[in-house]
């Protein structure tokens, strides 16, 4: 039965845990920070290493770009002919919260899951370092895995690169940045409700204000410490954000890596990633697309929850099947 205290029609699996989020609020980023520090912790009793070796490296910076920590996990045993299939792994969080640590049972479990090597990615934080230090920190981290693939053991033939909410805003970012810039070459690119839109003008970025995890209110605080305080008066849309901050600002699609793209029915970011989809689709590019009714953002954490169960199942399926791996 529905939860007429709820004003959503929720799954009732993943409304069951409604009680132990924490409020969406951006306004205190220091606050926000710890909030999903505890949120990770209450969720992550232990991330299995067992099947794979993990060790912390440094992407070299020069010039402007400054050195960029990344963690690899690369599974143990035998090396395939050609190197491991690889995922440059980039965490959400707003752009303004999360780290390898925040995201390191995750990135364990996609490793071990799939038996490919993942790089998760330390990029830059906003709004201490906003746009566009984030994205050039993960192409940097892109690059040097596809530099350094023969010391990490990957197939530089088989990168994927990989995020959800902001992290899946800022791997779409990273799959223009590649063909832009002339590579590295990426073979897929998996997009997990992302967050892709500044402008904030979708129905779903309208009507969803006080939705668990993620609300317009969020959104509004996100882009603003994502792109510095220096934008428009509020309620004005800017003219000057690159595709690169915002790929669904980017004109022209083709070209890209084959995608997957997910949205959640009750997320202010639910019809960017829908429209993002259709426009690659539009363009030439190969798109599986799920909307997974009666969710919210980062619902999957009710991992109990088969709606969470079917989401994982058909990302490591979809995973396995665009690195090649049986």
């Amino acid at each position: 039965m529905t939860d007429p205290t709820v004003p959503w029609a929720l799954d009732p699996e993943v409304a069951s845990i409604l009680e132990y989020l924490p409020e969406s609020d951006l306004s205190d980023v220091h606050a926000a920070r710890a909030q999903m520090d505890a949120l990770i912790a209450m969720f992550a009793a232990g991330a299995d290493t067992s099947a794979i070796e993990v060790v912390d490296h440094v992407a070299p910076g020069s010039g402007d770009q400054p050195d960029v920590p990344v963690r690899v996990y690369t599974p143990l045993g035998d090396v395939p002919e050609g190197g491991h299939a690889a995922i440059c792994y980039l965490h959400g969080g707003g752009f303004v919260m999360g780290s390898v640590e925040t995201e390191h049972l995750s990135a364990a479990q996609v490793a071990t899951e799939l038996g490919a090597a993942v790089v998760s990615v330390d990029y830059r934080l906003a709004p201490e370092h906003p746009f566009p230090a984030p994205p050039e920190d993960c192409y940097h981290a892109l690059r040097w895995m596809h530099a350094e693939a023969e010391a990490l053991r990957i197939d530089p033939d088989r990168i994927a690169v990989m995020g959800s909410s902001a992290g899946g805003g800022l791997a779409a970012a990273v799959a223009l940045m590649a063909r832009d810039r002339g590579g590295p070459a990426l073979c897929f690119q998996f997009l997990g409700f992302p967050e892709l839109d500044d402008r904030l003008d979708t129905p779903s970025m309208r009507t969803f204000v006080d939705t668990p995890l993620w609300r317009r209110p969020s959104a509004e605080w996100s882009w603003r410490y994502y792109l510095g305080d220096d934008g428009p008066p509020e309620g004005a849309i800017r003219e000057d954000v690159s595709p690169y901050a915002a790929p669904a600002r980017a004109t022209d699609l083709a070209g890209l890596p084959p995608a997957y793209i997910s949205a959640q029915e009750f997320d202010p970011l639910r019809d960017e990633a829908l429209v993002y989809a259709m426009r690659l689709l539009e363009a030439g590019v190969s798109v599986e697309l799920h909307h997974f009714p009666g969710t919210y953002h980062g619902s999957v954490a009710a991992s109990f929850a088969e709606v969470s169960k079917r989401q994982l199942r058909e990302q490591y399926d979809v995973l396995r099947r665009r690195l090649g791996l049986a």
